[in-house]
């Protein structure tokens, strides 16, 4: 679906829409309708930057939305999570773990473990501890060297509590089990699912025929207890020869991860190739293709795999080709948006927008495109307090921007 947006102004949109209603409907009016409109659309721009100076004001097929930069100036931000009491935290990729005010004030936050920051790899996801108000405990994803000075890299997944503007009892409780030169397709997401257990998302390194491996921790979603240790519901899965913390293989590179609201079912997003992005609902013990079954194809334009189904290999829920590159996802279950409650949704990188999908009864019912092109790529999706949606832009450079989308009033 297009979006239908307002640069200034609630009304903006609202004439817009009416500019593409038919004028035959009252013929003598034919000739006049496109002034009247056009004078009408200047009249509500112009109203709308006057009414809110320095917001940008968008419409959705249902709703009316603007959109606030709230930090700015943030090198390659990876993930938020949002603190009791209104401040924010913010991971960037290069390393660096920033503490974000309600008021937009940045401060770094101390005691980080060494990041292996290059090329897709750095200080990556970001998940609170349930507990989080009793407890002040927090886990990240980053990727690591096994040894100083190694040529090696792997995902690593680390526990510390917040005190203040510092991490301490740092502890790294989970790293996957096989490292590589590589340096690219890392996953990682994390998220609590409501016995405690923490998903955690790692691609497949680079090496497609790892995902195929279920001893190898390449590929998979992980499901592993606070202290790292496997989750003893794996073990029911049975997966013949796997490593004891795989809850799913035959994956390439999971960028977003989210827990059903109703259901509890496990949501990811993973990156295809060239084409055959996916969604899947993951089920326990699922081999999820890849390589031998993608929708995608080489970059180079060959074949991959068999083709997009096979036996004893799950179907995705939903796929794109050509490729948007989703990363980050989230349902909305707030009431800012009533008409949005339900759906869920996910950034583009490639597409550099905001994608929603409308879900009927676990089904896609329809797809919508929003800011397109306004705000770049869009790495994270959250939703905070209040019901706001939350948005990172991807930019080197201090070029990142954390943004709170607002509803504004019928």
């Amino acid at each position: 679906m297009t979006e239908g947006r307002s640069r200034r102004g609630a009304g903006c949109g609202l004439v817009r829409r009416a500019a593409r209603a038919p004028a035959a409907a009252i013929p003598f009016l034919r000739p006049v309708v496109p002034l009247m409109l056009s004078f009408l659309l200047l009249l509500a721009c112009r109203g709308g930057a006057a009414e809110m100076p320095g917001y940008d004001v968008y419409a959705s097929r249902e709703h009316p939305f603007r959109v606030v930069p709230v930090a700015t100036g943030l090198r390659g931000p990876w993930a938020v999570a949002f603190l009791p009491g209104g401040d924010m935290l913010v991971t960037e990729r290069p390393g660096r773990l920033l503490r974000v005010g309600a008021d937009g004030s940045v401060r770094p936050i101390r005691g980080l473990p060494l990041v292996a920051a290059l090329n897709q790899g750095g200080l990556l996801d970001l998940a609170l501890d349930p507990g989080f108000a009793e407890n002040r405990r927090l886990y990240f994803s980053y990727t690591e060297r096994p040894r100083r000075g190694s040529g090696r890299f792997r995902t690593a997944v680390a526990r510390a509590e917040l005190a203040g503007d510092r991490l301490v009892s740092v502890r790294r409780i989970f790293a996957m089990n096989r490292a590589s030169r590589r340096t690219d397709r890392f996953g990682s997401r994390l998220a609590f699912l409501a016995d405690g257990d923490l998903m955690v998302t790692v691609g497949d390194r680079g090496q497609r025929h790892r995902a195929q491996d279920p001893s190898d921790h390449a590929g998979s979603v992980l499901r592993i207890r606070p202290d790292g240790s496997p989750s003893p519901r794996t073990a029911a899965l049975a997966i013949p020869g796997a490593a004891p913390e795989v809850f799913t293989f035959g994956h390439r590179n999971p960028q977003g991860l989210a827990i059903h609201p109703a259901t509890g079912a496990i949501w990811i997003h993973e990156h295809g190739p060239r084409g055959g992005d996916e969604v899947n609902v993951l089920r326990g013990g699922g081999n999820y293709g890849w390589p031998v079954v993608t929708h995608g194809r080489e970059y180079a334009g060959g074949r991959i795999g068999v083709g997009t189904e096979a036996p004893g290999m799950e179907p995705p829920l939903l796929h794109w080709t050509p490729s948007i590159a989703p990363s980050g996802m989230a349902f909305y279950t707030g009431t800012g948006f009533p008409r949005w409650r339900g759906d869920l949704f996910m950034g583009a990188l490639r597409g550099r927008h905001l994608r929603r999908i409308v879900l009927r009864d676990g089904r896609v019912a329809a797809q919508e495109v929003l800011l397109e092109g306004r705000l770049g790529r869009i790495r994270d999706v959250r939703q905070g307090p209040a019901g706001r949606l939350w948005l990172l832009t991807d930019a080197p450079a201090r070029r990142g921007v954390l943004y709170r989308i607002e509803p504004l009033a019928p």
